[in-house]
């Protein structure tokens, strides 16, 4: 197959819709939504038979637990899809916003106006759900989208994928406004890369591995969603029973994803809730690694060596530290956190305040869980990847975070001298 060929034409038929879209009001875009998460409704039956032809095969080639969980749907799950395409029609329209005004003393009065971006391609790994809401993001914000997901999800993908495009055809739009690449191939990715000409943003969302490629071999600029070592801290002033909860939530809710806990940090004044944090998280099956004083303290622990502090595990396995004081918890995290989310526990708000400032983190929490990383509990309705860099939009990606700006001039007959 020409994949380059093959990206040109997908590239082309996303400009036009895009050109289309950019035209339509805030209403045809929201029906657009509502269609669109009706025919997912409609389409469960197919959906889950589907997801049960990718679960089989990713049981066979050996998926982990955490894995096999980001990739199944049920029908709570679609339900979910749905309703989350129809929280995105709900938001505030993100476009022809006026973001700023001013008038020039020539008399000159200019505006920045939100726009949309264009084409925006889309690469992800596992969670089929990605699909539904790339598509409804990118629709929302006036962007056609070209997706490209991982082979383990293909069969899902492309059902939803089918019944997103029936939608759009419902509303009278442009089906290419949402597109899939049909091909599983390496090379489809590396075509999608390097279309300058047709894309106009790349955001990956998935592993490491993923991510550092598409940042090596992109020529299209890219908004990078990286690894989530995420790290909670926990400060002697912190209620017991209440950091126990916490961190329980933070790490076994669903460890497979980004927004878990990897890494929880004590401080020393504060080792008296060891026994209890252990008891919790043995119940629930989380293997816990710990320093060599932690491992001396409980024999629940197993020693953590230095590849644990920099590790995503995305499963029920925890690396606990004690540490001195605040200071010494942010030196690890600058240290080895991935600037996704990190934060403390304590209640001692002026310290907490500061710990939070002295954070390069994307998100920065104080009493709450690490799972909250997540755009539909921001308010976004949902969310293309968590943004790790710090350039255009950082945390999770909304639609606000998928428009750009353009300024617009009123004059009334100035010329320049």
């Amino acid at each position: 197959m020409d994949f380059k060929n093959l990206i040109a034409e997908l590239g082309q038929a996303a400009r036009r819709a895009s050109h289309t879209l950019a035209r339509l009001s805030a209403e045809q875009r929201n029906q657009a939504l509502i269609h669109c998460a009706d025919a997912i409704e409609a389409d469960q039956v197919e959906l889950l038979a589907a997801n049960r032809k990718d679960l089989d095969a990713g049981r066979q080639r050996g998926l982990s637990d955490a894995m096999l969980d980001r990739l199944e749907l049920d029908p709570g799950r679609i339900e979910a899809m749905a309703g989350g395409l129809r929280a995105i029609a709900e938001l505030p329209d993100p476009l022809e916003k006026v973001l700023d005004e001013w008038t020039r003393p020539n008399g000159l009065r200019i505006q920045r106006v939100a726009v949309p971006i264009g084409v925006i391609g889309v690469i992800y790994e596992s969670r089929p759900n990605v699909t539904a809401d790339a598509a409804g993001l990118c629709l929302k914000s006036g962007n056609a989208v070209i997706l490209r997901g991982g082979s383990e999800a293909v069969h899902s993908n492309r059902a939803i994928l089918s019944a997103l495009q029936r939608g759009l055809g419902l509303a009278g739009l442009d089906t290419n406004t949402v597109q899939l690449v049909p091909s599983q191939d390496r090379e489809a990715v590396g075509a999608l890369l390097q279309a300058h000409q047709w894309l106009d943003l790349v955001i990956p969302r998935g592993g490491k591995r993923l991510v550092e490629r598409v940042q090596t071999d992109a020529r299209v600029p890219i908004l990078a969603h990286l690894d989530g070592n995420n790290h909670l801290y926990i400060h002697p002033s912190a209620d017991p029973a209440m950091a126990v909860e916490v961190v329980a939530n933070a790490k076994m809710r669903r460890p497979g994803i980004c927004g878990a806990l990897e890494t929880l940090l004590i401080d020393k004044d504060a080792d008296a809730m060891v026994p209890a944090l252990v008891k919790k998280m043995t119940e629930l099956g989380c293997e816990l690694r710990g320093d060599a004083e932690l491992c001396g303290m409980n024999k629940r622990f197993k020693p953590a060596g230095d590849e644990d502090w920099m590790t995503e595990y995305l499963a029920p396995v925890l690396a606990v530290r004690l540490v001195d004081d605040p200071q010494a918890a942010l030196e690890h995290i600058a240290r080895y956190g991935s600037g996704h989310t990190d934060g403390i526990i304590a209640d001692a708000p002026d310290l907490a305040e500061s710990f939070l400032a002295q954070l390069d983190s994307a998100i920065a929490v104080h009493n709450a869980s690490t799972q909250f990383a997540d755009g539909g509990e921001f308010g976004f309705g949902a969310e293309i990847g968590i943004a790790t860099g710090r350039l255009h939009a950082r945390g999770p990606v909304g639609v606000e975070q998928l428009t750009t700006f353009q300024y617009r001039v009123f004059g009334s007959g100035q010329i320049r001298p």
